[in-house]
């Protein structure tokens, strides 16, 4: 099975994004480099990439979101798989939390239904493999700093600050 890929050009970088032949983004991430991404993608979901110029509505979505509409990547499906329950709810739960209203480790725990699992709330976030379309960005630490993100603090200040939580921090 083919998975499609391509770049979309960002304020903050290029947006790498695989998507499997049903359109749904199997990974995604600020690279330049669209094959970096394959190994995030659960082994039964991997296949050899196809570049296309235009993912049709994935591309649409993060135009959209880009030029301000902010919840037009909500619509896009998304499909990884983890060995977890806990994980794939906590991705569904992410997809919830709505922009410019970030929640905290904790609160993304209780929102998952385990207030008590903060490392594992955490955990979803450092696995998610299809960043931006399961927004593990708008998740901060207890004290409000920003904490980790995979594709580096300048990129969750600049979607942030986008979705009008930071300003110019």
């Amino acid at each position: 099975m083919t998975i499609d890929s391509t770049l979309i050009d960002t304020p903050t970088g290029p947006l790498a994004v695989l998507a499997g032949p049903d359109g749904a983004v199997r990974a995604a991430g600020f690279t330049p480099e669209p094959e970096s991404l394959l190994p995030l993608v659960h082994p039964g979901l991997r296949g050899p990439l196809r570049h296309r110029a235009d993912l049709g509505a994935v591309t649409v979505a993060v135009r959209s979101y880009l030029a301000g509409d902010l919840t037009a990547i909500d619509a896009v499906p998304v499909e990884q798989h983890t060995g977890g329950v806990f994980m794939a709810h906590a991705w569904q739960v992410l997809r919830d939390v709505k922009p410019g209203e970030p929640v905290t480790y904790t609160g993304f725990a209780g929102l998952a239904g385990r207030p008590a699992a903060i490392r594992a709330a955490a955990a979803a976030c450092a696995r998610n493999a299809a960043a931006l379309f399961v927004p593990c960005h708008r998740v901060l630490r207890t004290d409000g700093s920003l904490g980790g993100y995979r594709w580096g603090l300048e990129v969750k200040r600049w979607l942030l600050a986008h979705e009008g939580r930071l300003t110019g921090s």
